[in-house]
């Protein structure tokens, strides 16, 4: 095999990352960060630790199983980290890992925008649906 110049080794590594294809790593990160559990879960944690009960209570509508699954999913890719301290209840806190606080401006802004935006999107979905039933 042959010696590659920097620029041939930074076009691999380009291509080697290419959220566009179905098997890039990047793209299975885009799935999680793209499911609303993720996104509400990780804004909750955005003021500090919480318990697994807390996040329940402020992520209304998340089910036990989600909340778990969503957690061990956030906590696999190193968003979250989970911390267990010995008593009796067993008190288990969730808090976002520094790479999940360099995430949080962005799942912040698009909370805020569906936020700041919603009346327009019902507008918009409204109009589209009378438009539909005119067909």
């Amino acid at each position: 095999m042959g010696t590659r110049t920097a620029a041939e080794r930074r076009e691999e590594s380009r291509r080697a990352y290419d959220a566009y294809l179905a098997e890039c790593p990047a793209r299975q990160l885009l799935d999680r960060l793209s499911d609303k559990w993720v996104t509400l879960l990780l804004n909750a944690l955005a003021d500090g630790p919480r318990r697994y009960a807390e996040l329940g209570r402020r992520v209304a509508g998340v089910s036990q199983k989600m909340l778990t699954q969503t957690l061990r999913g956030l906590e696999r890719d190193g968003l979250v980290a989970r911390t267990v301290t010995p008593s009796v209840p067993v008190r288990v806190d969730y808090a976002l890992t520094p790479l999940g606080v360099s995430l949080l401006p962005v799942v912040r802004a698009v909370k805020d925008w569906a936020d700041g935006h919603i009346e327009e999107v019902v507008s918009a979905r409204e109009a589209y649906d009378a438009g539909a039933d005119a067909f």
